[in-house]
């Protein structure tokens, strides 16, 4: 919750329901490429 907090903002803007469903997967869409990106890659080796 603090990071989306600190990325989207402590509230949804859109007023009715199915916009702040639409923002709110737009906001987990940023936060779950943002992970992705920052996540190192392991390869072993021999």
């Amino acid at each position: 919750m603090g990071r989306w907090k600190s990325v989207i903002g402590e509230r949804l803007k859109s007023r009715t329901l199915d916009n702040q469903r639409t923002e709110s997967r737009i906001g987990v869409s940023v936060l779950n490429k943002m992970t992705s990106l920052g996540h190192p890659t392991f390869e072993r080796v021999s």
